[in-house]
């Protein structure tokens, strides 16, 4: 078994676009996960593969240290969507040296000078479309949505929220702002 890494694999959906997409290009895929993929044997012709993946927005990785941002990346995404904030123990610091197999401030650098932006910032723009998405949907209360993405208070979310957006959490909804792809904040496009 041979592992690739993926670039712009950021929900259950990509997994299934690149899963078919690995299977229409004729590999065994024994997994997907975000931002990595592991097949039976990995094809000869990478770059042709590797096209093949950018005509849906995925882009192979080759380099290591580009392969370890993906995984902080997909840990900091899978963290926020598996609703495991509001139990979580640990800070995100610890939780990322503990999956990922490596100190943190190795994480923290390598992730600032390739992404030029802190983990801290990018889990913070990622928690707060997380909070953008689950208003749109209006089935939360802000107090519930508070505490599903651990934050300590309603009054926390919202200083992150107006900070980051520039706008309160019920003024984005009185304004209908729309919310921004994944990807865009995985480039570290700032709002």
């Amino acid at each position: 078994m041979d592992s690739l890494y993926i670039k712009n694999m950021v929900c259950s959906r990509c997994i299934r676009v690149v899963k078919d997409e690995l299977i229409h290009f004729g590999l065994d895929v024994i997994d997907v996960q975000l931002g990595k993929v592991i097949l039976a044997k990995v094809p000869q012709n990478l770059e042709k593969l590797n096209n093949h993946l950018k005509l849906n927005g995925f882009e192979l990785l080759e380099d290591k240290n580009a392969k370890i941002v993906e995984s902080i990346k997909s840990q900091i995404l899978e963290l926020i969507y598996s609703n495991s904030l509001e139990e979580m123990e640990i800070n995100l610091s610890q939780y990322l040296a503990k999956h990922l197999g490596k100190d943190y401030s190795t994480l923290s650098k390598l992730f600032s000078d390739i992404e030029s932006i802190t983990i801290e910032k990018y889990f913070i723009l990622n928690k707060v479309e997380r909070v953008k998405e689950l208003m749109v949907y209006n089935e939360l209360t802000l107090s519930e949505i508070a505490y599903k993405l651990g934050y300590s208070s309603v009054q926390h979310l919202s200083n992150q929220f107006k900070k980051t957006t520039g706008l309160s959490p019920s003024h984005f909804n009185k304004s209908k702002q729309s919310r921004r792809p994944l990807d865009a904040l995985n480039k570290g496009e700032i709002l």
